[in-house]
């Protein structure tokens, strides 16, 4: 069987930023010149976490990496290669030869100008461009992108993240923060208290934003919903043995267990904190309901949306 040719954006994308667009705009742009795949390989795991043995939070799960490149970047195919002792003491003209080339049928090869790979971080831009001309394949390096004279880059986005800051994230990353996770059953405490939300999780590994409550689309089967749903351990009516996420979707009944929903972080309302009484935290609810429909009506009523 003849193997496949592709156009691979080579690099770590523990979220999808503006940066990492550059990357997947030019390969979709090389991959219909030649008539080839556009793909993107990446790794499961952030490379520190072996590297250093300090584990670095992902921005987004691996599922919702491979949806944004798909979805919102349109690229074809995703390869999740797994970071192991192996990966990692791979030298680097070896990766490009034998990996990228040989198994993976790159004919053009796309990376950011700071990439690092193989062995010790001995591959870099000019190695790889070096390389890729002795094999007889295309590569493009791509140059850090700024945002109103900010560089883009995965750190700074996790730190807006995990204050709360999600606008400003969102201008970064070129789209919302999401979650995307299958609804879990709860103890029906939300739908006691007259609010009855879906329960989701962020996967082990990945960055968990600010606690608190946000405004938000929860996307069931693609049709969007507005939602407010909060992050944090439910200190009010019973203490959570890990952060939990449970969204209320405004105007919605139906039955979502079972079911694989995307949410969109949209804004930070408030922190969680503990109410004095259960009263006091519906009371709040009913205002961060409001809050929520005052703030589509806002966006919604924006010329130029």
């Amino acid at each position: 069987m003849e193997q496949k040719r592709r156009v691979i954006a080579l690099g770590f994308f523990d979220g999808v930023h503006l940066g990492h667009a550059a990357l997947l705009e030019k390969v979709k742009e090389r991959a219909a010149q030649l008539g080839a795949t556009s793909a993107v390989m990446t790794f499961d795991i952030h490379p520190s976490a072996l590297l250093a043995q300090t584990p670095v939070p992902l921005i987004n799960s691996a599922e919702d990496r491979v949806w944004l490149m798909k979805q919102v970047y349109g690229i074809e195919e995703v390869i999740l290669a797994h970071f192991d002792e192996k990966m990692m003491h791979q030298p680097w003209d070896e990766f490009v030869t034998d990996y990228l080339v040989g198994e993976l049928g790159a004919i053009h090869v796309v990376a950011g100008s700071d990439n690092r790979f193989g062995d010790r971080g001995m591959g870099n831009a000019e190695r790889l461009q070096a390389k890729c001309a002795e094999l007889g394949i295309g590569c493009d390096i791509m140059g850090m992108v700024e945002v109103d004279h900010q560089q883009v880059h995965s750190t700074m986005i996790r730190v807006l993240l995990s204050q709360g800051k999600m606008e400003e994230a969102a201008r970064y990353l070129g789209h919302p923060h999401i979650l995307s996770d299958q609804v879990v059953p709860g103890k029906h405490l939300g739908r006691k208290l007259g609010f009855p939300t879906v329960n989701l999780y962020f996967q082990d590994g990945v960055l968990v934003p600010a606690l608190g409550v946000y405004v938000t689309r929860v996307y069931v089967n693609d049709q969007a919903h507005i939602a407010v749903t909060n992050v944090g351990m439910r200190p009010t009516v019973e203490l959570a043995d890990r952060v939990n996420v449970e969204a209320f979707l405004l105007d919605f009944s139906g039955d979502l267990y079972g079911k694989r929903l995307r949410v969109e972080f949209l804004h930070h309302l408030r922190g969680e904190h503990h109410f004095p009484t259960v009263e006091a935290l519906v009371a709040e609810v009913q205002r961060n309901i409001q809050q929520t429909r005052d703030y589509f009506h806002r966006i919604d009523s924006t010329p130029n949306r």
